[in-house]
């Protein structure tokens, strides 16, 4: 699924060395706002990973608008799989996102976004596995993928890019690392967004879950014990609004529109440089698309074919 960024380095490749900088991009007006006396800058490469590069990752980091010397440095993976970086950037955690007020379907208005996390931190973000937004692979082989190998290629990746940008080596790391190798990273936590292990469980268990963090009230608690499920009356959600009030149940079918309409754009991937031809993009909630990925991915695993 998806792509981009924009406050951010996006990544290199062992085939091409060349730094580009992107000063603005469609759908933003203007040119990226200043931080530090330093452009807010898109610096773009692939980064070539697996045992010969076979594996073109596209990538988006985004530079802490705060003290970027200083501030943590997340690296943050993107779920599905397939799912690209550009999600996160657009609908959660990047320095832009849609103005749906003043976008259409043909043509997307971006907006900064006042709760980006790279407010305070240095944000890197990944297109994997190949064959997720602007990643692609340069053999068959290199498309099937599991658990093991997307460890395996992120950390190669994460490798080759700090040993480019070592001044980051010393910020305090968020996510993972492996033991013995170098560069060592100064890593001190990792943050798990709605990790999913049973669905039954993990559902049934969130109200209790949240009461005893006492992120709700013993009286809410215990109303929550009274209701009847068939009787819940939910917000209603209009189909053509824009800017649904629905919180987290926002209309995503909708949303994904625009996100695929900017991320398909050839204008956007110009400005990104792109290559030409690199590969495939994969839209928001094409279930086939998907499917080809993890298809793939299950395929890995042989004892599921025995379940």
């Amino acid at each position: 699924m998806g792509f981009f960024y924009i406050i951010l380095i996006l990544t290199l490749s062992s085939l091409s060395n060349a730094k580009s900088i992107v000063k603005n991009l469609p759908g933003f007006n203007g040119d990226l706002p200043f931080t530090f006396g330093s452009l807010l800058m898109v610096i773009q490469r692939y980064v070539g990973v697996g045992t010969n590069d076979e594996i073109q990752v596209f990538y988006y980091f985004v530079e802490s608008q705060r003290d970027p010397l200083h501030d943590p440095f997340l690296i943050y993976l993107t779920g599905g799989p397939g799912t690209s970086g550009l999600y996160p950037f657009l609908y959660q955690i990047g320095p832009l996102s849609i103005n749906f007020d003043n976008s259409t379907y043909e043509k997307v208005s971006l907006k900064l976004n006042p709760n980006s996390w790279a407010k305070k931190a240095n944000v890197l973000l990944l297109d994997l596995p190949a064959g997720t937004g602007f990643s692609y692979a340069t053999t068959f082989e290199a498309t099937k993928s599991n658990d093991t190998i997307l460890a395996q290629h992120s950390y190669q990746f994460l490798i080759k890019w700090l040993e480019e940008h070592p001044r980051f080596l010393n910020n305090p790391s968020f996510l993972w690392n492996e033991r013995g190798n170098q560069p060592r990273l100064n890593i001190i936590g990792c943050l798990i967004i709605s990790p999913l292990t049973d669905r039954f469980d993990d559902f049934n268990s969130r109200f209790e879950f949240a009461h005893r963090l006492a992120l709700i009230s013993d009286d809410i608690y215990e109303l929550t014990s009274k209701i009847n499920e068939e009787n819940v009356l939910d917000p209603y959600c209009d189909g053509d609004n824009k800017s649904p009030i629905c919180g987290v149940n926002f209309l995503l079918t909708n949303a994904a529109k625009y996100f695929d309409s900017f991320g398909n754009d050839k204008e956007v991937q110009k400005a990104l440089h792109v290559r030409e031809g690199a590969g495939h993009s994969i839209p928001m909630y094409k279930p086939e698309e998907n499917w080809v990925i993890l298809d793939e991915w299950l395929d890995s695993y042989s004892y599921l074919s025995d379940s």
